[in-house]
């Protein structure tokens, strides 16, 4: 009989406490036993999941995809039991993981928590903030609130808004460095750049007159991965950046 569901929750444990011996003793099964079941599930995918380690066991990037989706599998199973235990009436439940940029989060999402949860009482919200470019199978995130253009992906999307960008500098700078005329100018600018995997080195920029499209290298003495540090920075005089509307409100 297949009992896939039995595997995963057994995977699910191992990889809590990475150790098949205290996963066994949750679970009331041998060490052996554990390891097996692992195995089997790695025969099956013809893929390793778990390597040893000095740390002990360590999940590979094809365990941490796995482990994500048997989680949910295994709340899918639970939802589903309770909807039909409750005659389909059962209340939202169980831990909701929502990922959004810092600036949006803060003015947007984190206002409406209270209510959600309020009405929700069952949800275990779990509320992450960062500007940087995240992995949503490494992170666990189930919902992702983002900005930017979406890659090639089997995720589901949907456009909530469109928020454009600009450059932004304090008046104490520009009073010290001049007002740049031309995206040529900014060559003599201290420009405050994101340090993201993706290299944001170039701004973009768009003609008036012809509608074309361009870009300009910039540089400066600083780098990070927060918007509202950037703005922060910004505000301090330190130099010019390009920052979304968000960033600018907040």
């Amino acid at each position: 009989m297949d009992n896939r569901a039995g595997e995963m929750e057994v995977f699910i444990r191992v990889a809590e406490l990475r150790s098949f011996s205290e996963a066994g003793r949750k679970l009331h099964l041998s060490p052996s036993a554990v390891s097996k079941l692992v195995t089997r599930i790695e025969d099956r995918l013809a893929t390793r999941l778990l390597v040893r380690s000095t740390r002990g066991l360590q999940l590979t990037p094809e365990g941490e995809m796995y482990l994500v989706r048997a989680q949910r599998v295994l709340d899918e199973i639970d939802d589903a039991e309770r909807a039909v235990a409750s005659g389909g009436k059962a209340a939202p439940r169980g831990r909701l993981r929502v990922n959004a940029s810092i600036a949006f989060g803060v003015m947007y999402v984190q206002p409406l928590i209270p209510a959600f949860l309020a009405r929700y009482p069952e949800v275990e919200l779990d509320f992450s903030l960062t500007d940087g470019i995240i992995d949503l199978l490494e992170e666990r995130a189930d919902i992702a609130i983002r900005s930017g253009s979406l890659p090639d992906s089997s995720l589901k999307a949907r456009k909530l808004i469109e928020s454009s960008r600009t450059i932004v500098a304090s008046p104490e700078y520009i009073a010290k460095r001049g007002l740049p005329g031309h995206p040529d100018e900014l060559d003599s600018h201290n420009c405050l750049r994101f340090n993201f995997p993706i290299p944001m080195n170039e701004w973009p920029f768009i003609n008036p007159d012809t509608g074309e499209r361009f870009g300009r290298t910039v540089s400066g003495n600083f780098l990070c991965d927060s918007g509202p540090a950037m703005r922060r920075l910004c505000l301090s005089g330190l130099g010019m950046a390009r920052l979304g509307r968000f960033h600018v409100q907040g």
